[in-house]
């Protein structure tokens, strides 16, 4: 909402220029990218299934990349790209991206700061298919192990190319109050938690990962429980940002057996 035009450039402009260099490429390569689990926006239907209507995104953020796989979609029938496209759910793990709830609320923590956590409008718990980082990494080469060759050359189509896409989840969602609960087990640490309604700014108030397609097409099978990988997350945390934490017993039967 603040930035929307950063979200234009890399996931339609972006995508656009990779497609197009992609395009005149000879031999043409096969693409795996990533779109997003917020494609599914205001649907409704429990588990998301990849067979459930996409065209009524929730954001910004969610309609750029609605827009990417119908540009996918574009490039594949016009040029014979070969494209797949993974809807990743809620990724987290060692290395992740600062701005996501579970690694600025480790922080927070960890420096006394309130968290929010949000309810939504019914006051129910919002919650997320949290996917741990070596799932999502195993989908990724499954993609990649399974996708055919473009069929075009020098930017001319030769026959139809594969077009695909796939949800990659845990299909399991959980209540960011039991997200906090275990961080606070991890950490040795109580947060100071501020629970307030969810601002109606697009963000959707669960998700949930159904992963059938891509387990019958390259064995898709996510084997990570957010207990266990928020474990060895804050096990990455306290040793990259050499923080002294209150070590709980989770944390360390975890030193004990790597």
């Amino acid at each position: 909402m603040q930035n929307p035009q950063s979200y234009v450039r890399s996931n339609i402009a972006g995508f656009v220029n990779l497609l197009e260099v992609a395009k005149a490429a000879n031999p043409q390569p096969a693409i795996v990218w990533a779109s997003s689990s917020s494609v599914y926006g205001l649907n409704t239907e429990n588990p998301f299934s990849e067979r459930d209507r996409t065209d009524q995104p929730a954001s910004l953020y969610a309609a750029t990349k609605k827009a990417g796989e119908e540009i996918a979609h574009t490039y594949n029938h016009i040029y014979g790209l070969s494209l797949t496209g993974l809807r990743f759910f809620t990724v987290y793990g060692p290395w992740g991206r600062p701005d996501m709830a579970y690694f600025f609320f480790t922080k927070d923590i960890l420096q006394g700061k309130s968290i929010d956590i949000y309810k939504t409008h019914n006051q129910k718990e919002v919650a997320r298919d949290f996917t741990y980082i070596d799932d999502v990494v195993k989908g990724c080469l499954g993609a990649l192990d399974t996708a055919e060759k473009s069929t075009g050359s020098g930017g001319k189509k030769k026959g139809p190319a594969q077009l695909r896409v796939y949800n990659l989840g845990n299909t399991s969602p959980v209540p960011v109050g039991r997200l906090v609960s275990i961080l606070e087990g991890l950490l040795g640490t109580k947060a100071k938690k501020h629970v307030i309604t969810m601002p109606r700014n697009g963000d959707v108030p669960y998700t949930h990962a159904n992963v059938t397609l891509a387990y019958k097409d390259f064995g898709y099978k996510p084997t990570t429980d957010l207990a266990s990988g928020l474990r060895k997350f804050v096990k990455w945390y306290v040793n990259y940002y050499g923080i002294e934490s209150k070590p709980s017993k989770a944390t360390q039967r975890a030193d004990e057996s790597s």
